[in-house]
């Protein structure tokens, strides 16, 4: 089948190709990967630190939601995870912001009980997953490693 102006369906897939090629192998071209954590009002940022250091990641933990913003605005991120028990953050909110600002980044909800509500709601926002509280870093490493192997290509939290 050719399309108006002489496009074939092979130069789409092409063009298709090349912008997943591109986006996959810009990962390891950052110079940084970043990871933005906001609204932890708990003990676990050393917890999630030990998964993050060894592998070359960043993390920013802000207490404040216009902090976060501003840093989407302002620095490349690969992921956030959002407290929806946060006194200081209203997860749906949030996430909203996230997804009109910055459709394509992937977030990860931490819930201390995901009722159903919870878990439609975070499917309606494409939250990439639920966690539930107390977070077993172990599962969360796992779900790390799901996310950048589907959005990046790389096996950067593989054990």
């Amino acid at each position: 089948m050719v399309w108006p102006f002489g496009i074939t369906i092979g130069t789409i897939f092409a063009i298709i190709q090349w912008e997943v090629t591109d986006m996959v192998s810009n990962l390891s071209k950052f110079e940084e990967i970043n990871l933005l954590a906001g609204g932890a009002d708990w003990a676990w940022p050393q917890a999630l630190r030990d998964i993050l250091k060894p592998r070359g990641v960043n993390l920013l933990m802000v207490d404040d939601p216009h902090e976060f913003i501003h840093i989407i605005h302002n620095r490349r991120i690969h992921t956030t995870i959002v407290d929806m028990d946060s006194g200081k953050f209203n997860w749906l909110a949030m996430i909203k912001i996230i997804r009109m600002d910055c459709p394509m980044l992937p977030c990860i909800l931490l819930a201390s009980a995901s009722s159903e509500l919870v878990l439609v709601k975070a499917l309606q926002l494409d939250v990439f997953g639920v966690i539930d509280k107390p977070v077993d870093m172990s599962l969360l490493r796992d779900v790390l490693n799901r996310l950048f192997l589907k959005k990046y290509n790389s096996d950067i939290f593989a054990e």
